[in-house]
């Protein structure tokens, strides 16, 4: 239990630093004038483009469990590196094309100025998804050498670079979106660099060598399952905007859905953990690693509620965040449903991780597909009942993690 804490708690900072990175772009954007409508388009544009985005999501499990060798490691990039490119000009092409413009203003019932300015945001926030790729596959290469702590304080960097870097666009008057956009870029060049450097000096190969004849094909088998997963949990918060956008008051919901949704992030990355967790210690223990993942799903619901229910969340979303009247209260109205969140996310992982180590992925992407198809079934359901407000659609989006969840469980069963 010891050595897994000793694993575990520099990885759940590691989380914490990347999400409060987003916290800092909703404080920077709360304070441009319009600030309601400023967090709606960026909501709806960093939704759509981690739609390609969370095809490298899993890159650091990837590196971790296959770049055992010199071979492994070889084959594992350049097909990451074939990803990193293919999603990025994804994004150039929904954000720069006549047809992916018009997707987009029929998804989300935009058009004119509010059109161009989310358009804007996809074009220069696509190269960072090269550089994005790199640093999660040098992650996962420190992961598995149990390096977390030097993980932990390269996110970090990332952390403090990407305030200096949303400061000094702010404080030079540049717009919503070159401030948003170079402030990630900048600061995920700073951390690939160090990373780098970190891995030079700290990391060395498994003695014994894994993966030493691996193919593109079994790179692909593994891949595309977990990568649908992460695509189907981006598509979460797409579906419901869609939605959204088409009720009363509809900006002002999904800037509120937009707080909570990311508020609630620094506990889901935190329970999100437990994968490296599982890739890097295998399948063995298993009663003390349920034990330890029983133990940290009831620490992170607990500090989750803490927050939600004490006047601290308030201070920290009215100042820190920049919190506007109108938003703040359903934004807390959001945080304290999401707290049943973490919970969740941690008995889906116990099975996701099961499955990633035993190389049968597919029930992930079964799972993903599913809570998806939930989701857009909730929402169409309250939309119709004249339901769908802020409350609405973040229970909305617990029902489909709940039937991802019991998806994957019911396939681990079935590998049993």
């Amino acid at each position: 239990m010891r050595e897994y804490w000793q694993f575990y708690w520099p990885l759940m900072l590691t989380g914490l630093a990347m999400v409060l990175a987003v916290q800092f772009q909703n404080a920077t954007l709360a304070r441009f004038p319009d600030a309601v409508t400023e967090l709606a388009v960026f909501a709806i544009a960093l939704s759509t483009f981690m739609l390609f985005g969370a095809t490298l999501n899993f890159t650091g499990q990837l590196s971790n469990l296959f770049a055992r060798s010199d071979h492994g490691t070889r084959k594992a990039h350049r097909f990451l590196t074939t990803v990193s490119v293919l999603a990025m000009l994804c994004v150039l092409a929904v954000g720069g094309t006549t047809p992916g413009r018009s997707l987009l203003a029929g998804v989300y019932d935009l058009d004119g100025e509010l059109l161009d300015r989310v358009c804007a945001y996809l074009l220069w926030l696509a190269p960072s998804l090269l550089v994005t790729g790199q640093r999660f596959f040098v992650n996962g290469q420190l992961v598995q050498a149990r390096l977390t702590g030097w993980v932990t304080a390269l996110n970090t960097l990332f952390l403090v670079c990407t305030i200096a870097f949303l400061l000094l666009g702010f404080t030079l008057g540049w717009g919503a979106v070159y401030t948003l956009c170079g402030a990630q870029f900048a600061a995920g060049v700073m951390h690939w660099v160090a990373g780098i450097a970190v891995r030079r000096a700290r990391y060395a190969l498994p003695e014994e060598r894994e993966h030493t004849a691996i193919s593109y094909a079994e790179l692909t088998r593994f891949f595309l399952p977990v990568t649908w997963t992460g695509v189907m949990f981006a598509v979460s918060r797409p579906v419901l905007y869609a939605f959204v956008a088409r009720t009363p008051e509809a900006f002002v919901n999904i800037a509120a859905l937009r707080i909570g949704f990311d508020f609630s992030m620094l506990f889901q990355q935190a329970a999100n953990q437990f994968r490296s967790f599982w890739v890097t210690y295998g399948l063995g223990d298993m009663v003390a690693k349920r034990r330890f993942m029983r133990y940290m799903a009831l620490g992170i619901t607990a500090a989750m509620l803490l927050l939600a229910l004490t006047p601290a969340n308030t201070r920290i979303l009215a100042n820190l965040l920049g919190g506007q009247p109108s938003v703040l209260r359903p934004a807390l109205e959001v945080i304290l449903i999401m707290c049943a969140l973490p919970t969740l996310i941690v008995w889906r992982n116990y099975y996701h991780g099961i499955l990633m180590v035993r190389q049968r992925t597919n029930g992930m992407a079964v799972g993903g597909v599913l809570r998806v198809g939930c989701i857009a079934l909730l929402a169409q359901a309250l939309f119709l009942l004249d339901l769908l407000d802020h409350r609405g659609a973040a229970l909305t989006l617990l029902g489909g993690f709940l039937v991802e969840a019991l998806t994957v469980a019911a396939a681990v069963r079935r590998l049993r």
